[in-house]
C-alpha cells in the first residue's frame, strides 16, 4: 500500500506492507488531514521514524469488534497497554507503555489502511460527512481545554494563534459562554473566527491589553506566543499551552512565581464531545479546509500545508 512515511528526517512516499496486526482492526483510510504536529515530525520532532498522520476517517473492514465492520469510524490516536490502572480505568491518554498514531511507535494515517485497537475505534454518524469527521482528532484537542482549565462565564480567554487549532480551540471556548478574543497575524484567518462572533485582535494590539486576560491558550506553534501569554495574564491566571514544536521555550520563573501563574498542558482530548459538536454543525470546519490531494502528491500536499497562510490540507488515497 502507499504510505507517507518520515525516515531519519527525509519524507517520502513509499509502498509498503498493508498492516496485518490480527488483534487489531484494519481500518481502509477514506481521508486524512495534515496538522501542525506532522510538520514538526518531518523536522525531527519526538525522533519519530515511519508512516506520519493521526487526524482520519476511515471504513473498518476487520476487526474482533464485528459491530464495527462496514462502519465508518474515527480513533483515538492513544494505544494503551490495557492493562495499567489508567487504561483499566478508561483513559489511555498518558499510558507509559502507549503508542500514539504516527507520532510514537505506530505507522499512521496518511496511508491507503491503518490499523488501531478496536476500543480506539468510534462510529460516524451518518449525518457527518468525511469532510468533517477527518476534523474530529483536532477538534477533540480544542475540546480538552475545558477538561484541563477551569473556566468560567466571568473569565476573559484569550487564545493565541489564528492556525487551524486556534481556530478551533477560539470556537469551541466561545461555546462555553465566556468571552473569547483571539490573536493572530493574517487577516482572511481572523475573518473565519469573526464570522462566529468572536474578537479579533493583531499581535501588536494585543501586547497593550496587559494583565487583562484570565486564561490565555498558547496555540501558536512559536516560542514567542509564550511570552505574550505571560504578558496578557492577570496575577494568578491560568496559562495553556497547547503548541507542539521542534524547539525549545525560554522560561522566566520569576514572573511565573511573582504573579503566581498556573500552567497546564492540554494535548489530547475526548473524541465524543467532538463528535457531538461535529454532529450539531456547532464549529466551522469547512472554511478551514484549504486544499485536498490524492494520496499520490502527498509529499506536495505537505509542502503546501507548511505554506504561509494555508490551514487544512487533506490527503485522499
Amino acid at each position: 500500500m502507499l504510505a507517507l512515511r518520515v525516515e531519519k528526517k527525509r519524507l517520502a512516499l513509499k509502498n509498503v506492507v498493508k498492516p496485518d496486526q490480527p488483534d487489531e482492526a484494519l481500518v481502509r483510510v477514506l481521508l486524512s488531514g495534515i496538522c501542525n504536529t506532522d510538520l514538526e515530525i518531518a523536522r525531527g520532532y519526538a525522533g519519530f521514524n515511519g508512516t506520519i498522520g493521526h487526524e482520519f476517517v476511515g471504513l473498518v473492514e476487520d476487526s474482533s469488534d464485528r459491530n464495527l465492520v462496514g462502519r465508518r469510524v474515527v480513533g483515538e490516536i492513544n494505544a494503551g497497554c490495557g492493562k495499567c490502572d489508567l487504561c483499566r480505568a478508561g483513559d489511555s491518554r498518558h499510558c507509559p507503555s502507549r503508542t500514539v498514531l504516527g507520532i510514537v511507535g505506530r505507522d499512521g494515517a496518511h496511508a491507503e489502511f491503518l490499523q488501531l485497537p478496536a476500543v480506539n475505534l468510534l462510529p460516524v454518524p451518518d449525518t457527518i460527512v468525511d469532510e468533517h469527521a477527518v476534523f474530529t482528532e483536532p477538534l477533540a484537542a480544542a475540546c480538552g481545554i475545558l477538561e484541563r482549565a477551569k473556566i468560567s462565564n466571568s473569565d476573559r480567554v484569550a487564545v493565541i494563534g489564528d492556525g487551524k487549532l486556534g481556530l478551533l480551540c477560539a470556537q469551541v471556548v466561545a461555546l462555553s459562554g465566556t468571552s473569547v478574543v483571539l490573536i493572530g497575524k493574517h487577516a482572511s484567518k481572523l475573518r473565519i473566527a469573526e464570522r462566529r462572533g468572536i474578537e479579533t485582535v493583531r499581535p501588536r494590539e494585543a501586547a497593550k491589553r496587559k494583565r487583562e486576560f484570565d486564561v490565555v491558550v498558547e496555540a501558536s506553534g512559536s516560542a514567542s506566543g509564550f511570552d505574550l501569554a505571560l504578558d496578557l495574564l492577570r496575577p494568578r491566571g491560568q496559562l495553556v499551552l497547547k503548541s507542539t514544536f521542534h524547539g525549545t521555550t525560554e522560561l522566566d520563573a520569576a514572573r511565573i512565581v511573582v504573579d503566581e501563574i498556573s500552567i497546564v498542558g492540554s494535548r489530547c482530548g475526548r473524541f465524543s464531545p467532538a463528535l457531538d459538536l461535529l454532529q450539531k454543525n456547532a464549529i466551522d470546519v469547512d472554511s478551514l479546509i484549504s486544499e485536498e490531494y490524492p494520496l499520490a502528491n502527498a509529499v506536495h500536499g505537505m509542502h503546501r500545508a507548511a505554506t504561509r497562510g494555508v490551514l487544512k490540507v487533506l490527503l485522499r488515497p
